[in-house]
């Protein structure tokens, strides 16, 4: 586990690479917010979580399996996991910040992803 990022993993950089082809201009890894979300468009006030489907529990995703050994501790982790990431979006929700998430499983066919990236802008004018 040791080996596993937590920042710029190759889904968040596509992501990334995504909205800066579609002319976002943005702060990643913002401290000031809870959460530390993954993209921050303080123009737009919307931030963006690239979640994982293992790691964050993306529901019947086939990537989000369960270990087969230990499984208590792999069900503690993960349901930590889901329990941290509500708790970050309601609390930037309530500081007035729209959230979005990616999910890893998405980026396989990005084009559903940028057309919902768009959107950002286009609901916030």
């Amino acid at each position: 586990m040791s080996r596993i990022r937590s920042k710029n993993t190759r889904p968040e950089v596509l992501v990334r690479s995504l909205m800066h082809r579609l002319g976002y201009r943005f702060r990643i890894h913002s401290r000031k917010l809870p959460g530390s979300p993954d993209i921050v468009l303080a123009k737009w006030k919307t931030v963006v979580f690239v979640h994982g489907c293992f790691w964050h529990r993306h529901k019947l995703c086939p990537y989000a399996y369960s270990p087969k050994s230990r499984k208590a501790f792999w069900e503690k982790k993960f349901a930590d996991n889901v329990k941290r990431d509500r708790k970050k979006a309601r609390m930037l929700r309530a500081l007035g910040w729209h959230v979005v998430t990616v999910w890893e499983c998405e980026l396989e066919h990005t084009k559903p992803v940028r057309e919902r990236l768009k959107l950002i802008r286009d609901n916030a004018s």
